[in-house]
């Protein structure tokens, strides 16, 4: 429809955007389309998503998207165009149409819903609070109240989050009651660290364990203050840093009298190398992985590597519910791709991550960087390496609150009472704690 008609945004902002399309670069244009903002024609808008929708051969967002460039301020194109947009995984472009919406239509609950949607699979909890509040005259319970609290932990305000939380009724419908469950033990955590934990924007330990149940090991030593908050960017990791995360972990698990009698081992090699250095460090025997294992500790270098080895997705579908005893201990956490499980006990949290055996970059002969071939020796070997290494101990750039043993060791006894409960739902967002993203 678009080529036909020769439509070309007139906005130099989306032009840039189409000349992307012009070249077959879909993620150069989605990305110019963020960064243009969201105050551009949105009837143009749609000019660029209905012919990257069409080159993705994504039929729905394609005919929302001709509908909306036709009409660009009727409410039902503007809302259906929204819905595409955040089914699609572009919520940042279903914003401005839903706010326009409701613009016109304020009070319709149906469109409030959907907006918050959109505003917390972008991370904007705060704004995702202020729309709730605007309707809650009007809202139900169920999602609304319950979508307020949820969205007020994760925007950091946990005071108007337990206010809500004392007007929310127990659902009459039983499909919200993991929900419930799930919104209780945020808040039970919440109230273990008071007093223990900062759990202000800063306090990236404190709202791992809040938001996922998750006690964090280590944080990262450089950018703390420069927008990376603990979190890594880039990493090649080290035997070293493997070992000071499974200290961490002993740490962990004697604070909590937690006892595993195993280790289990996942399929891909990653994990299987740290689990061989865990069971050693440990002096646990390793076995395979097993469903329903009771008092074993499972151990993953990556959650996102295990998904992809043989029967990977069964095993991690079969680590949501947690057995009686069974710890889940993950090395390098993605923070920009969540693993679809939450594990028990994270090491670090990344965006890119080297493993200490793989494809490492390193000096070349020349002065230039070459990229290392894998290490390929046996798996034992690659865990001793870890279990005989010194653990790394950088003090970064001394920007980092403190992350000593003994810190850490006093936050782990804080979290005794409260850990190892529940599921192991996805951590759709990074919360309160912000960090930069690099592409």
């Amino acid at each position: 429809m678009f080529s036909r008609r020769k439509r070309r945004p007139k906005s130099p902002d989306l032009l840039e955007a189409w000349e992307c399309l012009d070249s077959g670069d879909i993620p150069g244009a989605l990305r110019q389309l963020r960064v243009a903002g969201e105050d551009q024609p949105l009837g143009e808008v749609a000019l660029v998503v209905g012919r990257a929708a069409r080159t993705a051969g994504f039929d729905d967002l394609q005919q929302a998207a001709a509908a909306l460039a036709e009409r660009p301020e009727h409410a039902q194109a503007l809302f259906d165009f929204g819905y595409a947009c955040v089914e699609r995984g572009l919520s940042y472009l279903a914003v401005p149409a839903l706010r326009e919406v409701l613009r016109g239509n304020p009070g319709r609950l149906g469109v409030v819903r959907e907006l918050v949607s959109a505003y917390e699979r972008e991370g904007r909890h705060r704004e995702a609070v202020e729309e709730l509040a605007r309707h809650e005259a009007d809202f139900t319970d169920w999602p609304d109240r319950y979508l307020l609290v949820f969205n007020a932990i994760m925007s950091g305000d946990l005071g108007l989050a337990r206010r809500q939380h004392a007007l929310l009724p127990d659902p009459e419908d039983e499909m919200w009651l993991p929900t419930r469950a799930r919104q209780n033990r945020m808040l039970e955590r919440a109230a273990a660290l008071d007093g223990a934990s900062a759990l202000d924007p800063t306090d990236l330990r404190g709202w791992q364990y809040v938001l996922g149940g998750t006690v964090l090991g280590t944080l990262s030593p450089y950018g703390f203050d420069s927008g990376m908050t603990g979190r890594y960017a880039y990493l090649q990791d080290t035997p070293g840093q493997c070992l000071r995360g499974l200290l961490r972990l002993r740490t962990l698990l004697e604070a909590t009298e937690a006892r595993p009698r195993s280790v289990s081992l996942l399929p891909d090699r990653d994990s299987r190398i740290l689990s061989l250095a865990a069971a050693e460090l440990l002096d646990l025997p390793a076995e395979p992985f097993a469903p329903g294992r009771e008092d074993t500790l499972v151990v993953a270098y990556d959650l996102n590597e295990v998904a992809g080895a043989a029967d990977g997705p069964e095993i991690l579908g079969q680590l949501f519910e947690r057995a009686p005893g069974q710890v889940l201990h993950e090395h390098a956490s993605s923070w920009t791709d969540a693993p679809v499980v939450t594990a028990d006990s994270v090491t670090l949290l990344h965006q890119s991550v080297v493993a200490p055996w793989g494809e490492q970059l390193r000096g070349a002969a020349d002065g230039g960087v070459e990229r290392a071939p894998a290490d390929d020796r046996p798996e034992p070997e690659l865990a001793a390496e870890i279990t005989g290494a010194e653990p790394d101990t950088d003090e970064g750039d001394g920007t980092g609150p403190d992350d000593s043993d003994e810190a850490f060791a006093a936050f782990a006894a804080t979290v005794r009472g409260t850990w190892l409960r529940g599921d192991r739902a996805r951590l759709t967002s990074s919360g309160p704690v912000p960090s930069s993203r690099f592409a």
